[in-house]
This record gives structure tokens, sequence and C-alpha cells, in this order.
């Protein structure tokens, strides 16, 4: 039997997804129209698709989806984590199974359709994502195009071009690419349902947080326990840093090869060590701290990527389920006399986490953060505080 339409009818193709080997892959577009070129990397988050896409670290990377329905919770403005809107810090590219359906939340504001569209992000949906995910998991994070035209007509072979001839992420600085462009104080504190964010009335700490590509829910923590947050640029000098009289230095997350960002944040991150205040640092932060310290980065097959890893605290001997994004690691068996791991990957045994003996230093893989994911490693931010609290002979709160 022939229909005008139905299930029965195949979709027209009016996306591609195509890898450096050549690789072609049809579906169906939404999203922004045009092309990106970027790392095809894979998520296994069954929620937080926003927070995702608009994660500075994602910057350079197409993101696959490996839980099929994205989209039904819809978009809204509380939910970003990149700083600066404006400037679209995030995802390049999303690849999702099932067709974006019309979101169904009170809290949706926008059609994730629209959202990508007014973010420039191209993306693609109809594809078989766990058979692209398995590729991914067999051969590592493909350098690739992912293409989106309304009219089915592309030029194939420019954009294999494109993805075969991409340099990829390793050697690449990205974080000045998504930095705050000057200094800025942030007083927003955690969303609260029913209520939103609020704003920090009391803040008594002072905290400089670096900005690599940093995530706004790590501010609001920082808020939300009583510390004023200055964020400065990524090539922000340690006098710069220094001359802001912080209690505190925070070393924040972003994208990129941290080899290639360190040739600017580790002189200033070894500088500020001998200042000897408290010092923490989250995934590039963390990766740039062990740098600095004199261990060394690897780039991984495929990285780790979603809300449900594994990591052990060897301080506390606690298993925290933690978000994760990251595609380099710090070589624990790099690591100098001194330099002592505290966290480590249930899943790989790929450090998390290090500290230095004797020092108010201290700095993990994975987001504590947790937007998306569960609230277990809150602690660490509480961590920090309390550093700064002791510095000022006052008494620790709760871990």
């Amino acid at each position: 039997m022939t229909t005008a339409s139905g299930p029965w009818i195949a979709p027209k193709v009016t996306a591609l997804l195509v890898l450096a080997d050549g690789t072609v892959i049809e579906g169906t577009g939404l999203g922004a129209t045009g092309s990106a070129v970027g790392e095809v990397c894979f998520n296994t988050a069954l929620t937080g698709y926003e927070e995702i896409l608009t994660d500075p670290s994602y910057s350079g990377q197409i993101v696959t989806f490996t839980f099929p329905h994205i989209g039904n919770v819809g978009a809204n403005e509380e939910d970003i984590e990149d700083l600066h809107p404006a400037a679209r810090a995030g995802a390049v590219g999303a690849i999702f199974r099932a067709d974006v359906t019309e979101p169904s939340n009170y809290r949706a504001a926008e059609h994730l359709d629209a959202w990508l569209k007014r973010r420039g992000v191209v993306a693609l949906s109809g594809i078989d994502t766990r058979a692209l995910t398995v590729l991914i998991r067999e051969k590592g994070a493909p350098n690739a195009v992912i293409a989106h035209s309304p009219d089915g007509k592309f030029d194939i072979e420019d954009l294999k071009k494109q993805a075969r001839e991409w340099s990829g992420l390793l050697g690449l600085d990205l974080a000045k690419e998504v930095t705050s462009g000057q200094s800025m104080v942030w007083s927003e504190t955690p969303w609260v349902w029913n209520e939103g964010h609020g704003e920090a009335t009391e803040q008594p700490y002072h905290v400089v947080a670096v900005d690599y590509g940093v995530k706004r829910n790590i501010l609001r923590l920082l808020a939300g326990l009583g510390a004023k947050v200055t964020v400065v640029p990524a090539t922000s000098t340690a006098e710069d840093i220094l001359a802001l009289n912080p209690d505190g230095v925070f070393l924040s997350n972003g994208p990129g090869d941290p080899a290639a960002t360190g040739e600017y944040a580790v002189p200033m991150i070894k500088d500020v060590l001998k200042a000897d205040i408290p010092l923490f640092g989250i995934c590039l932060g963390h990766q740039l701290l062990g740098i600095a310290l004199g261990g060394k980065t690897l780039k991984m097959d495929q990285g780790h990527r979603g809300a449900n890893h594994p990591v052990k605290d060897f301080t506390t001997g606690k298993v925290e389920i933690v978000s994760m994004n990251h595609g380099f690691a710090v070589d624990a068996k790099s690591l100098p006399e001194g330099v002592k791991e505290t966290h480590v990957s249930l899943f790989d045994g790929s450090n998390c986490g290090l500290t230095v003996v004797g020092k108010p230093v201290f700095s993990v893989q994975h987001h504590p953060e947790a937007s998306p994911g569960p609230q277990d490693s809150h602690y660490l931010f509480r961590r920090f505080i309390n550093l700064i609290r002791e510095r000022k002979g006052e008494p620790a709160l709760a871990e």
C-alpha cells in the first residue's frame, strides 16, 4: 500500500553527519542551518540537555545523546550554563535518536528546535545513536562535520574534506574563545524550587574565579556559601589576581587541550601557588593545576561524559555519583612527590582529583556543581570555603 504520508514513508534527508574517515550518516535536520566542524562525543545523561549544550567545556564538540528522547521538556533561560549567552559558548552540534516533540513541562518557555536555531546549534535527529556510540567507544571520538540544509542539498565531497582537514582538539586552546572579556562580580545564588535564583546578601569571603569557560552553577554555589566572586579572564596574570586580595582562587572548567591553555595559565598558577592561599580547580582547572605541579595530561580515546559516573574520594572513603565532561585527563603516574591523588574513576581508574600535601590546594576532574546530576559532590565547595574559614580562624562548615 502506498500513502502520501505516514510511518512507512522514509523522511527526507535534511541533515548529514560526515566523519573524517568518509562515513556519511543521514538524518533529519533541526536547529540552525549550515554546517559545523567538531569532535563527535556522546553523553549518557538522562536529563539536563540544555545545561549540557550550553556548557562551554563542549566548545568544538558535537554531542550525541544516548538517551533517545531529547527536547520533551523544552527550553528556558534559567537552565543555561554559559556565562555570556550572546557569545553562545557550548556545543557546536547535537545528535538525537528520536524526533523532538512538543514540550510538556511547566518551566518550558520555548521549543528546543527554536532554541537551537536561536543559539546557532546545528542538530540532527532520526539516526541510530547507539550504533554511533559503539563506534566512538571502539574507535575513539572522531572529527566530523554536521550539516543541516532544509532542501536536502549538500556538497558531500566538500564536507568530507572539512572533516578530514580539521585539526581536532589536541593542541587546541579554546579557553581564550569562551572566557570573559573583562572582570565581573557574581552574586546570584542557587535555584530554589518555585522561587528561582536568589541574590547573595552576605559575602564575607572573596574568591577570584579564573574563567576558562566557567559554568553558572559553579559560581552560584560559591556565592551561596558566602563568597563574593570576582570572575577574571583566562589570560589574567598572578599579579592581576593577587592585586584583588582574594581569600581564595578558583580555576574553572573549560574546553580544549590543557597543555595548549597551559602555555599562559600554568605560569600564573605557579605564582599563585607561591602566595599560599586556598586554591580549588574543576575539570580544565584541575588539569592545569596538575601541569603546574609537575604532572602531565593525556588525550582520552572517548572521554567521560554523563551524569552517572562513580568516583571514589580517598579522603573520605565514600563513593559519589558525579557529572563528568572531559576528553583529557591528568596522568596520575606523572604526579610528583608531595602531590596526592584524592579521587579516582571507578569506571576506568583514571585520575579525578588531587591535593598538595600540607597546602590548601585541591582540585577534581568531575563537575561537583552537578547540573545536571545529583548533589553528591557539593561537599567540595564547602571544603574549599572551609580552607578559607580556617585561615580566618572560623569554625568549619559540615561537609
